[in-house]
């Protein structure tokens, strides 16, 4: 009994807020920023120290310096992921939702609309129905 009430439970499927979001992506940002500053250093210390596989060494702290600000900005920026239950939402929505399609008619069973008209009092072929259309004059 004392191991059900210690397990929090969801009441909601609402995302988390915005704040809570943004906090996350900046966390995310600087722990990416903080290494690219430690293949900076890295990079400095290795070459007055020059270890053995000198230029492998610089050639992988000079991609992260590189990769890193790019792959920061796209991942401080990207929208969290869904859940498990939005993904299975969105599916049964999409399923439940009955797909519109139009009939399908061959050339000769399609009817096509003619619109024959006589020539009225004043020489048009058209006549307006509102009377606002009509030509004065």
């Amino acid at each position: 009994m004392k191991k059900q009430l210690d397990r929090a439970v969801l009441i909601t499927d609402a995302d988390r807020s915005p704040d809570d979001q943004f906090r996350s992506r900046q966390i995310r940002y600087v722990t990416m920023m903080g290494i690219r500053a430690a293949c900076v250093v890295a990079g400095a210390v290795l070459v007055s120290v020059r270890p053995p596989w000198l230029p492998l060494w610089l050639i992988l702290c000079g991609a992260g310096m590189v990769f890193l600000p790019w792959a920061a900005v796209l991942i401080a920026n990207d929208r969290p992921a869904r859940t498990k239950a939005e993904r299975a939402a969105s599916a049964a929505a999409r399923d439940a939702k009955p797909q519109v399609t139009l009939p399908q008619h061959s050339a000769e069973q399609a009817e096509y609309l003619t619109i024959d008209l006589e020539p009225s009092e004043t020489g048009e072929h058209w006549i307006p129905s509102d009377p606002r259309d009509r030509k004065e004059g």
